[in-house]
């Protein structure tokens, strides 16, 4: 199965995509780690993303796209995977979607998470995001197993200053005109898997499983 998972700030895509990963046996790709091992490989597109990252650019659509796909093609990958955090604009879904059926493996399903933004507000702020690895936990929905350390690798636990209220709601009204168009793209592909993200963690991995097995049939 090949998936990507979308949602609001605060939904809980990364606590989900994770369950998702250890039930199915997916490859978890992240835009963040698939940037870092791009240029841990020294590979042909590390020298103009080390670039971009130096001097403070935001990353070229294109290069992000191919990054991406070129990690998919790995053998990892090809079993089946779930992209969290790409794509977020139009524009990345578009050369996603080309590249990914150039190799044949398109996407099975868009799954989208959501919740209104009182939720979503009241939720950030308790959550911690590890320094290292990126894992997002929450006091109440997702802790971890240690107070205020990361399961993955043991650093402390962090609250960021853009889960303030206000900076959420900066983050949501973004979310909103950038990253909202894209659900109306998928569901013009008929792959859009809608999920209720107002239920506690396990009701909405329970959720998620069942809607992905009615999409599949």
């Amino acid at each position: 199965m090949r998936l990507v998972i979308l949602g609001p700030p605060g939904v809980g895509k990364g606590t989900q995509a994770v369950r998702i990963v250890e039930r199915l046996g997916l490859c978890h790709l992240s835009t963040g780690e698939a940037l870092r091992d791009a240029i841990r490989s020294d590979g042909a597109n590390a020298k103009d993303l080390k670039a971009c990252l130096d001097a403070g650019q935001l990353v070229p659509d294109e290069l992000v796209a191919t990054i991406i796909v070129d990690r998919l093609d790995e053998p990892d990958c090809r079993r089946g995977y779930i992209l969290d955090g790409f794509p977020r604009t139009m524009s990345q879904a578009e050369m996603l979607e080309g590249l990914t059926r150039s190799l044949g493996n398109g996407l099975s399903a868009a799954l989208f998470i959501d919740a209104p933004d009182d939720v979503l507000i009241e939720r950030i702020g308790g959550r911690g995001t590890c320094p290292e690895c990126g894992r997002s936990y929450h006091h109440v929905f997702a802790p971890p197993a240690s107070v205020g350390k990361c399961d993955v690798d043991g650093a402390a636990l962090e609250h960021r200053a853009d889960d303030e209220p206000e900076a959420v709601r900066e983050r949501l009204r973004v979310y909103a005109e950038r990253t909202a168009p894209l659900l109306g793209f998928y569901r013009s592909r008929d792959i859009l898997v809608e999920i209720d993200g107002t239920a506690d963690v396990d009701a909405i991995e329970r959720q998620i499983a069942d809607r992905l097995e009615a999409h599949a049939r």
